[in-house]
């Protein structure tokens, strides 16, 4: 019986995030064709109550991950911190707004937005038995505000106390991503699809995946080689054996689905870059939490393609802000299979007016494709690391040059003449 059950286990660990979404998927679709009407309403009364979670768990998920994400950065303030830092920012700053460059030229190419497909994020006529209502303690922005002004105030006074109780409660906040959240998602996911699926709106979204997916894995190819370019330039190298001696670590991630478990190998890597292993310590580890390229590319992408297929434009400002703050908004996402967009669903919220439809299929069309971006996040580190230890070279102290001394006179035995 003991070992049966430790067999169960190891099962239940081995099975991620991504088969269990797919199999939500599939079977949602496949449910939502002989599913009588009391069944459905009974899924839709799951998801209105996980919604609601969603809703008022999302500021103190803002507070609790961003807060103590400032106030360690704060910890280790320096030069190599703030070269290391601003690289990462620039990196997914760049990836997300060549993502929107790409998308949002592509699109009205790739998808359809006729009328048939305009409200593919509509419900069914179908409405859930009961919902109970949890309101949140504060909206997003004012969690954002608090977020910064807790992690800012934390980094300057050095404090403990108050520092310690952030961290404990950003320790709560991800035992709720990993134990509630994420094992609830695929029911959630799966309660979307079978309510699209009745609605007879399954198809379009199916055909958006396809695409998306497709343009995205494209677009981390073409970004990758980019940054890879700008750091061969800045080491004067040849950025393509570069990009050869990390693909090691994008294999390694598109199985762990985790940068801090890629980690290892990414270092390893890195060192053959010929990085110096000082500089390569300290890049590597903090880029797999502020560096988030690929993740970002993933967003933004997924977002214009759902507000296009809803009928739902925004400008081009609003936009570009909403890429800034989800570049900031990165550093504060947990180090688990989907933490990325757990961290944006506040300001996809906020900044872009997604509801719980438009949320719902953010979270499935992310996952399906969570490698990728994974992949092209820690292989973006090694270009990183190159460029920060060639400014770093310049900036450290070099070593003054030994002056020669002109040999004195002995005579045969050694001694000093003079």
């Amino acid at each position: 019986m003991i070992k049966l059950r430790k067999r169960k286990l190891q099962l239940k660990l081995k099975w991620g995030l991504l088969p269990g979404v797919i199999c939500a998927i599939v079977l949602g679709i496949a449910c939502g064709l002989f599913f009588p009407e009391w069944l459905v309403r009974v899924a839709l009364t799951f998801n209105g109550l996980f919604g609601n979670f969603l809703g008022f768990i999302i500021p103190l998920l803002i507070v609790g991950l961003v807060a103590p994400g400032i106030a360690e950065l704060g910890r280790s303030a320096g030069k190599l911190l703030f070269i290391t830092a601003a690289l990462a920012y620039g990196f997914t700053l760049a990836s997300g707004f060549f993502s929107y460059a790409v998308s949002d030229w592509s699109f009205p190419y790739l998808l359809d937005a006729s009328a048939k497909t305009a409200q593919f994020a509509a419900a069914a006529d179908l409405k859930p038995y009961f919902t109970v209502a949890m309101p949140p303690l504060m909206d997003v922005m004012a969690a954002l505000v608090l977020a910064f002004t807790l992690g800012l105030g934390m980094a300057v006074i050095q404090g403990s106390r108050l520092k310690g109780i952030m961290l404990d409660f950003r320790d709560i906040i991800d035992k709720v991503i990993v134990r509630v959240i994420i094992p609830l998602l695929p029911y959630y996911i799966f309660g979307i699809f079978l309510n699209m699926t009745v609605a007879g709106q399954v198809t379009a979204v199916l055909g958006v995946f396809a695409k998306i997916i497709v343009l995205i894995f494209a677009i981390t190819a073409v970004m990758l080689v980019l940054q890879f370019t700008a750091a061969g330039l800045a080491a004067r190298r040849n950025p393509f054996p570069m990009l050869k001696t990390m693909l090691v670590s994008y294999i390694t991630a598109l199985g762990t689905q985790s940068s801090a478990a890629t980690i290892p190998v990414t270092l390893k890597q890195t060192v053959k870059l010929g990085v110096r292993e000082e500089v390569a310590g300290f890049v590597v580890p903090l880029c797999a939490t502020i560096h988030l390229s690929g993740s970002t590319m993933k967003i933004v992408a997924c977002a214009l393609a759902i507000l296009f297929m809803s009928g739902q434009p925004v400008p081009f400002a609003q936009f570009a802000g909403f890429i800034c703050m989800l570049g900031v908004t990165m550093v504060a996402a947990p180090g688990v299979p989907g933490g990325a967009i757990m961290a944006a669903l506040g300001i996809l919220q906020s900044m872009l007016g997604f509801g719980e439809a438009e949320l719902g299929l953010m979270i499935a069309l992310y996952i399906a494709m969570d490698s990728f971006g994974t992949a092209c996040n820690v292989t973006g580190d090694g270009a990183i690391a190159v460029i920060v230890d060639k400014i770093y070279s310049r900036r450290a102290p070099q070593p003054r040059p030994a002056v020669p001394v002109p040999d004195e006179p002995r005579n045969p035995q050694g001694i000093r003449i003079g």
